[in-house]
C-alpha cells in the first residue's frame, strides 16, 4: 500500500450526510477516500466532490483524495467489477451510510438497499479485513417500543411504523451479528436529522419538513395543524446534521468506540405541541392544532398529499410515538468536549430561513 492507494472506504455519497462526513475524513487527513456511487448519480458526485476538494484546506486535489467507483450495494462484491473491488485492498475504515430515508418507502426496495445492501456491504469490509467498521443506523430501530430505548436496546420485539424502521433495524441485527464475531464495529444512531444548526442548509425536506412545509401554504394569520390525543406526551426528537457528522467525526477516530453503540439524539427534546409552537414561532404563523382521531389525521395528510401539497401520511405515526430516546453512552463519550446537541429552539429559526428560501428542494430519496 502507498499514500496514494484510498485508506477509506464511504458509501452514501454524494448523500447530504455522507457529503459532510466526508468533509469531515478529508480535513483531518484520512484520505484517499473511494466513494461507492451509482452511475446515474455520477455527475451530482464529481460535483460535490470538486466542492469538497476545494473547500479543505491543504488538500491537494492533483492526489486524487476522493476517489469515485461506480457501484451497488445491493449487489454481492458492491456491484463492481473485479479489477475494482481488487483495487480498494488497502481500505482499513468502511464507512456505511447508504440507506433508504424514506418512512413511506416500499417494502421490496428497503429490504434490498437497507437489509441486502448492508449484508453486502458486511461482507465486503470481512474481505477487505478492515481494522473499523463505521455503521449509521437510526434511532428507530426502536419501533414502536413503549418506553424508555437507550443504546442497550434492540431485539424488543418491538412493532413498527413502516419498512423504513423495519429494515433498519433488520440491517443492525446483521451490524450487531458481525459485531459480536469480531468484526471491529461502532454503530451510530442518529434521531430525526434535520438541517445544519448553523445554516439551514439540507438536501431533502422530509419529516418535519412537510408539517413546516404545509403551515407555510397557509396564512399566517391562521394556520390549522394536526394533533392527536397521545401528542401532548409524544417527545418529537430531532438532531441538527451538523451535531451528528461532527459526534460521528469525533468518536469514529478512538479506538475505544469499538464495539460500542451511540444514539446521536437530543436528550432533551420537546414534545410534539411544543415542537409545533416552536416552529409556528419561527414562521410568524399563529397555529390552531385541533384534536382529531389518527385515522381521520391520515386521511387529511392523504388528501393534502392529492392535492399536490407537502404531506407525507406516513409521518402522523410519529405525532403519537411511544418511545423516547436517551443516550448515556454517547454523553459519557462526548464529555469534556464542546460536542452536544443544541436546543431545537436555538436553530429552528434558521431552518424555516432556509426552507422558505429553497423551495426548489424536494422530498425525494436519494436511491
Amino acid at each position: 500500500m502507498t499514500d496514494a492507494d484510498p485508506r477509506v472506504l464511504l458509501t452514501g455519497f454524494p448523500g447530504f450526510l455522507g457529503s459532510a462526513l466526508l468533509e469531515r475524513l478529508l480535513a483531518r487527513g484520512d484520505g484517499p477516500v473511494a466513494c461507492l456511487i451509482q452511475p446515474h448519480y455520477r455527475s451530482l458526485a464529481e460535483r460535490r466532490a470538486a466542492e469538497l476538494v476545494e473547500a479543505v484546506d491543504g488538500i491537494d486535489a492533483s492526489s486524487g483524495p476522493i476517489r469515485l467507483y461506480e457501484g451497488d450495494i445491493t449487489e454481492p462484491d458492491l456491484g463492481l467489477e473485479t479489477g475494482a473491488f481488487d483495487a480498494l485492498e488497502s481500505v482499513r475504515e468502511c464507512y456505511h451510510l447508504a440507506a433508504v430515508y424514506d418512512l413511506g418507502v416500499r417494502q421490496d426496495l428497503a429490504e434490498a438497499v437497507n437489509v441486502r445492501g448492508t449484508e453486502h456491504v458486511l461482507d465486503a469490509a470481512e474481505t477487505l479485513d478492515v481494522d473499523r467498521f463505521q455503521y449509521v443506523s437510526t434511532c428507530y430501530v426502536s419501533g414502536r417500543y413503549d418506553g424508555v430505548f437507550t443504546e442497550a436496546h434492540l431485539e424488543e420485539g418491538q412493532s413498527f411504523n413502516n419498512h423504513y424502521e423495519e429494515t433498519k433495524y433488520r440491517a443492525e441485527v446483521l451490524v450487531q451479528e458481525r459485531m459480536a464475531e469480531g468484526l471491529p464495529t461502532t454503530v451510530y444512531r442518529p434521531s430525526i436529522v434535520v438541517g445544519d444548526s448553523e445554516t439551514g442548509e439540507t438536501g431533502k425536506y422530509d419529516g418535519p419538513y412537510y408539517l413546516l412545509r404545509i403551515l407555510a401554504a397557509q396564512p399566517t394569520a391562521c394556520s390549522v395543524g394536526l394533533t392527536l390525543p397521545a401528542s401532548s406526551r409524544t417527545e418529537f426528537n430531532v438532531v441538527p446534521r451538523d451535531f451528528v457528522v461532527d459526534a460521528i467525526a469525533h468518536l469514529s477516530a478512538h479506538d475505544d468506540a469499538v464495539g460500542e453503540v451511540y444514539q446521536l439524539c437530543d436528550p432533551t427534546p420537546l414534545t410534539v405541541p411544543a415542537f409545533v409552537d416552536a416552529l409556528a414561532d419561527a414562521m410568524g404563523h399563529r397555529v390552531i392544532s385541533p384534536l382529531v382521531p389518527k385515522p381521520v389525521a391520515r386521511g387529511m395528510l392523504a388528501g393534502f398529499e392529492s392535492l399536490g401539497l407537502p404531506a407525507e401520511p406516513a409521518t402522523i405515526d410519529y405525532f403519537d410515538h411511544p418511545t423516547s430516546y436517551a443516550c448515556p453512552n454517547t454523553r459519557r463519550a462526548l464529555a469534556g468536549t464542546e460536542l452536544e446537541c443544541p436546543p431545537f429552539e436555538s436553530y429552528v429559526e434558521r431552518l424555516v430561513e432556509f426552507a422558505l428560501e429553497h423551495p426548489e428542494i424536494g422530498d425525494e430519496a436519494m436511491v
